[in-house]
């Protein structure tokens, strides 16, 4: 019957519909399953993106272009011109500062000498410059310190004073030799002795207000150093004076410089008990004036110095 509906064999399978093809089996050979099988269609052309590029593509490196007469090309002439002065006056106000701080800085030359006083004016007050380019001027001079007292005697007419005793020689003497100097013995009396010429005129009078803060400071430092040296009296005043002896000139020179040594005395100076520390204070009772004792007289003499 089979043969009556179609013609075909039993082995043929019904196909889903019309014109579709029945799918072969697995274990089916490959050869009969490409039997009547048309050719493969070639592979499809890539699809044409038809999208706009983003904003980010597009900015790639050497995408995008400067715009023409950016800057100062972008102004009129006459702004041009007016810009152009402009950055050349500045340039030059520019290196003329520099010049001029440099001149100041510099040793002593041939154009500071000639033309120092415009510099000064260019430089004081607003740039001033508190060092010097590749050295300061080193000391020519050797400052020694020194301090006398006056102590009070025990059932003597007059007061006793002591010589003359160099503080700045002592100071070298604990320098030299010692590879790890104090800093004390460096500087501390230097410094203050510094710190009192600068604040004072040449007829020992106070010329700011940090006068009398160095007067008091000198004071308390030759106390200090006095209470090294045991007088067998009460220390009632003391007066300091400076010893200033130019370094003589190299052989080569022909400067001439006097190295003799000048001095400059300082006026005496009371020393009370409200100047003194607490402790030194409550030692210089009368009876610690009159008192023979070493260890008395120590405790007086370590006291803060002052007017």
């Amino acid at each position: 019957m089979d043969a009556d509906h179609g013609g075909g064999t039993g082995d043929e399978k019904k196909l889903a519909g019309p014109g579709v093809r029945a799918r072969p089996e697995p274990d089916q050979d490959a050869e009969s399953a490409s039997v009547g099988k048309p050719d493969a269609d070639p592979d499809p052309p890539p699809a044409t993106d038809t999208t706009e590029p983003s904003p980010a593509a597009s900015a790639a490196p050497g995408a995008s272009r400067r715009r023409p007469g950016a800057g100062m090309a972008a102004l009129s002439l006459p702004y041009q011109i007016v810009a152009a002065l402009a950055l050349s006056l500045i340039g030059l106000v520019a290196c003329a500062h520099i010049a001029m701080i440099f001149l100041h800085v510099a040793p002593s030359n041939t154009l500071t000498k000639q033309h120092g006083e415009v510099v000064d004016d260019w430089v004081y007050p607003e740039f001033e410059q508190n060092w010097k380019l590749f050295a300061p001027n080193p000391l020519q001079q050797n400052v020694s310190v020194h301090v006398r007292a006056e102590l009070a005697s025990d059932g003597a007419d007059s007061n006793s004073v002591t010589h003359w005793i160099n503080l700045s020689r002592e100071d070298g003497e604990a320098i030299r030799g010692n590879f790890l100097p104090s800093h004390v013995d460096q500087n501390e009396l230097r410094r203050a002795w510094d710190f009192y010429t600068g604040s004072h005129d040449s007829e020992n009078r106070s010329t700011g207000l940090r006068g009398d803060l160095s007067e008091l400071y000198i004071r308390r430092i030759v106390m200090l150093r006095l209470a090294e040296h045991g007088y067998g009296g009460t220390v009632e005043r003391i007066q300091v004076r400076s010893a200033v002896r130019h370094v003589g000139v190299p052989t080569w020179s022909d400067e001439k410089i006097s190295t003799k040594t000048q001095y400059r005395e300082l006026p005496w100076w009371n020393v009370s008990p409200s100047d003194l520390s607490e402790a030194a204070a409550t030692d210089r009772s009368p009876q610690a004036l009159t008192s023979p004792q070493p260890q008395a007289i120590t405790s007086q003499q370590t006291g803060e110095a002052g007017k």
